[in-house]
């Protein structure tokens, strides 16, 4: 990463983010890049677009084939798809008219007010996101014979159709936005050794498929364990929602999540935590130095430091004042890489580099270490 000074910083400047989503790649970008934040791009995941996609199409004329007697709707974004698509088939008026002849189902606000704005009107939904209120739901009728359409959106329900089928049910599944492996896996897998460099700060993740695939690319890796550590300590996991979290939650990561399901509140909650988890105030003079992610900010400037300095000077930043030995910062800043003290020195040179006018900031104590020069 190159070094650079830029006005104005953001409340996120010296953060390096991953986003993995596809879709709606470019908004989440912008969104956190206008907050000063730098953005490493790499979608864990592609979605097959609807026009082309044969088995939604299938799926859809087997709705089509014969009266149905539930449709469970997931999400607003999945059934806004299904009908669009459907509409470009030429089966847009059939389809609604098949809805409305059944008693449809919606998982949350979000997907009753698709519901809604289709012209059609939901028999239940919870309010809530959760399946499993649905699922209570339709187990309480008798379903032998009845034939349900389940709207999917990425990924599989395979436990709510089984439960279902048990039951007698003929089961449609319909599925909205398949989620296939990504167009450029070497950037995730770059995306991964970042993760476990703790070279990005925070991963926001906008579905749970994301998350999944994530995961498997850093099995691949071989780095399985490694991002588990990463994203437990030092990098921030960002869903969008409790659902999207869920993969994450599994495997015993938690993760931070916003009020709100939208990108918005998702980039408000990033800007509230990271701040607070990584900022540090260096008094030293007549204005202080704010050491936030992998920048020095200092009156209306940033000065952004490459990986391997910053990681120097936070370890300096933790304890002002005190000398830190060429073997303890070696721990600190370069644990399990096999670099030696020769590694610090060269490091120690390129911080007082980038730092320009505060390269003072790093005094060298002979024989002993070096520290970090502040006020009391």
């Amino acid at each position: 990463m190159a070094t650079g000074t830029a006005p104005a910083p953001g409340p996120l400047t010296g953060f390096v983010i991953g986003v993995t989503a596809d879709r709606r790649r470019d908004e989440l970008t912008a969104l956190l890049e206008r907050r000063g934040a730098r953005v490493i791009e790499a979608p864990t995941m592609r979605i097959v677009p609807l026009g082309d996609d044969a088995a939604l199409r299938r799926a859809t004329e087997r709705c089509l084939a014969a009266p149905l007697d539930y449709v469970v709707a997931t999400t607003g974004v999945g059934w806004r798809g299904w009908m669009s698509a459907a509409e470009g088939w030429g089966h847009g008026a059939e389809l609604a008219e098949a809805c409305r002849g059944a008693e449809v189902l919606s998982r949350g606000p979000k997907a009753t007010g698709a519901v809604r704005a289709s012209g059609l009107a939901e028999a239940y939904s919870p309010g809530s996101e959760a399946t499993d209120a649905l699922l209570t739901w339709l187990l309480a009728r008798d379903l032998t014979g009845r034939r349900i359409a389940v709207q999917e959106h990425g990924a599989p329900l395979e436990g709510f159709s089984a439960a279902l089928r048990e039951r007698g049910a003929e089961v449609i599944e319909v599925p909205v936005y398949r989620w296939t492996p990504p167009e450029d896996p070497d950037a995730v897998r770059r995306l991964v050794e970042q993760t476990v460099r703790r070279e990005v700060h925070a991963l926001t993740f906008t579905s749970a498929p994301a998350i999944v695939f994530f995961l498997e690319s850093a099995q691949a890796a071989g780095l399985y364990g490694e991002v588990l550590a990463a994203l437990r300590e030092d990098v921030l996991p960002v869903c969008v929602g409790p659902l999207c979290a869920r993969p994450l939650e599994d495997v015993g990561v938690p993760a931070v999540q916003p009020d709100r399901g939208r990108l918005g509140a998702l980039v408000r909650t990033l800007t509230d935590t990271l701040p607070a988890r990584d900022r540090r105030i260096l008094r030293t003079g007549a204005r202080p130095l704010v050491l936030q992610g992998t920048a020095l900010l200092t009156g209306g400037e940033a000065v952004w430091l490459p990986p391997v300095p910053a990681a120097l000077l936070r370890a300096l930043a933790a304890h002002p004042g005190r000398v830190l030995s060429r073997n303890e910062l070696l721990q600190r800043a370069w644990a399990g890489t096999g670099a030696d003290e020769h590694a610090v020195e060269a490091a120690v040179g390129r911080l007082r580099s980038a730092l320009g006018a505060h390269a003072g900031l790093i005094r060298t104590v002979p024989k002993r270490g070096y520290r970090l020069v502040v006020d009391d």
